[in-house]
């Protein structure tokens, strides 16, 4: 946790995606980055961001904006890749802070990316992945996605689903709820 605070950022990002193969030459880049400060020790969510990239090697499908509702001319207006990795580190503490997302899928994506454009990975080595800890703790024998743990858990999904910063407003629901039963690492039960 953030040393003094308890703090713990929860990512989420979309990325161009095609229902088939990606077009030639394409590759999945992230187009948006969700990200909401939790805070473990008051059990609140205490901030909300939302960071648009621009892709560099690919184009927001009709596919894709029909799943996150983003189209290539709202993240025309986003910044590079290498900028919101910048402001992550910057401005959101992601180097220092610990984070966790809903699977492996978004630090996967942050590091092939990261590598692929020579841009320093802006997170720290302390990343939790939420959907694991979920299933365990819920004693499931299959890891569920997101919209379904909602529901398991008894939470209503806020926003749109797919869409990067109403996601990790939804996970980091998701993990206040398993360290309120003592469930979320270093996170004891009241």
């Amino acid at each position: 946790m953030d040393s003094a605070t308890g703090l713990l950022n929860v990512i989420d990002v979309e990325a161009t995606c095609w229902a088939g193969e990606p077009p030639p030459g394409a590759v999945s880049e992230i187009i948006e980055i969700g990200l909401t400060v939790v805070d473990l020790d008051t059990g609140e969510r205490v901030a909300r961001h939302r960071i648009l990239v621009r892709p560099a090697r690919s184009a927001v499908s009709a596919f894709c904006t029909e799943l996150t509702g983003l189209t290539q001319a709202e993240v025309d207006t986003g910044v590079r890749f290498s900028e919101a990795c910048r402001l992550l580190a910057a401005e959101h503490r992601a180097g220092s802070r610990p984070w966790a997302s809903w699977g492996d899928y978004d630090r996967h994506q942050f590091t092939r990316q990261c590598l692929a454009t020579g841009t320093e990975y802006p997170f720290g080595s302390r990343h939790t992945n939420a959907k694991l800890v979920f299933t365990e703790a819920h004693g499931l024998r299959k890891r569920p996605g997101m919209a379904q743990a909602l529901r398991i858990a008894g939470l209503p999904l806020e926003g749109r689903h797919h869409r990067g910063e109403d996601d990790a407003w939804n996970i980091a629901a998701l993990i206040l709820g398993l360290a309120e039963d003592g469930a979320w690492p270093g996170a004891s039960a009241p």
